[in-house]
C-alpha cells in the first residue's frame, strides 16, 4: 500500500520560516527513550503506517530538500517500515498535480493513501474506516465548512457533490484524507488530462468524476481535524493534541480565513 504526501506547497499563510512547513515543530515523541520535537508531517506519516502503508512518496518541491533529510537522514530510505521515495513538482500547479506525479510509481491493483501533511487529526486510526476496494474519503465535522471542501452524501454515504469552500455549504462534514485503488488514480490522471490540467482541488475534479459515471463514499469516521497552516490553525493543533477535541472543532475552521 502506498502512501502519498504532497509536501511541495510554499506555505505562504504560515511565512517566514527558516524551513519547509511540513517540518513544523508540534508535539514530541520519544525515540530510543529520548524525547524529541516531532514535525507536523510526521502525524500523517504515522496514521499511514498504522493504515498499513509500506511505500511513502513525498511530492516535494526544488526548494525543499529539508525534507528530504529530515525524513532520509539516516540514508537507509525507509520511515518505521516503510520505504520512502520522492517526486518533484516543478512549479506550484495545485494539489491535483502533485497528487499524479506520484502516478508512475503506482500499479493499478495497490491502494493509496492521500492526507496532507500540515493537518492533524484524530483517530489516529480513521483510515483504517475506509475499504480497500473503495475511491472513499474520511471526513471530518467542523463547524465552518465554508473554508475547506464539503462533502455531500446521500444516506448510504455515496459522494454526491464535493462543495469547494463555498459559501452556504450544505454539509458540515468535510474529507481530511482519501483512500482509492491505482486504477482509480489513473482514471482520475485521465480526466485531468482531458479537462485540460484546469482543475487545481481535488473537488472540482471528483465532481467532473461523478458527473461522468464515478463513484465514491464518504465515511464519517473522523472526530478532530485541524489546519496546521496558519498561526491559529497552529495553536489549535496543541489544543487538539491535549485532547480538547470540541473547542477545536469549534474554531479550527476559522484559520482558514487568516
Amino acid at each position: 500500500m502506498w502512501g502519498i504526501i504532497p509536501a511541495a506547497g510554499a506555505g505562504s499563510r504560515i511565512q517566514p520560516l527558516a524551513f519547509s512547513k511540513e517540518l513544523l515543530p508540534i508535539g514530541s515523541r520519544f525515540d530510543n527513550g529520548a524525547e524529541r520535537l516531532r514535525a507536523v508531517s510526521e502525524y500523517l506519516v504515522e496514521r499511514m503506517l498504522k493504515a498499513g502503508a509500506t511505500k511513502l512518496c513525498f511530492v516535494i518541491s526544488p526548494g525543499k530538500s529539508d525534507i528530504l533529510e529530515y525524513f532520509g537522514g539516516d540514508y537507509s530510505g525507509e520511515y518505521g517500515k516503510a520505504s520512502i521515495c520522492y517526486a518533484v513538482q516543478p512549479r506550484p500547479a495545485g494539489l491535483c498535480d502533485a497528487i499524479f506525479r506520484a502516478l508512475p510509481l503506482i500499479h493499478p491493483d495497490e491502494c493509496v493513501l492521500i492526507g496532507l501533511p500540515d493537518t492533524i487529526w484524530f483517530p489516529e486510526e480513521a483510515f483504517n474506516a475506509l475499504g480497500d476496494g473503495d475511491f472513499s474519503f474520511l471526513l471530518f465535522p467542523v463547524e465552518r465548512p465554508e473554508f475547506f471542501d464539503a462533502v455531500v452524501t446521500d444516506q448510504n454515504g455515496r459522494v454526491l457533490e464535493i462543495q469547494v469552500k463555498r459559501q452556504g455549504a450544505s454539509s458540515s462534514w468535510v474529507w481530511g484524507a482519501f483512500k482509492m485503488p491505482g486504477r482509480t488514480l489513473d482514471a482520475l490522471h485521465s480526466l485531468w488530462l482531458k479537462r485540460d490540467r484546469a482543475d487545481e482541488y481535488v473537488g472540482t475534479l471528483v465532481n467532473a468524476y461523478l458527473a461522468e459515471g464515478g463513484k465514491a463514499v464518504g465515511v464519517r469516521a473522523g472526530q478532530a481535524y485541524v489546519d496546521v497552516g496558519t498561526l491559529r490553525g497552529y495553536r489549535d493543533a496543541i489544543e487538539v493534541l491535549n485532547g480538547q477535541w470540541p473547542a477545536v472543532n469549534q474554531q479550527s475552521s476559522e484559520a482558514y480565513g487568516d
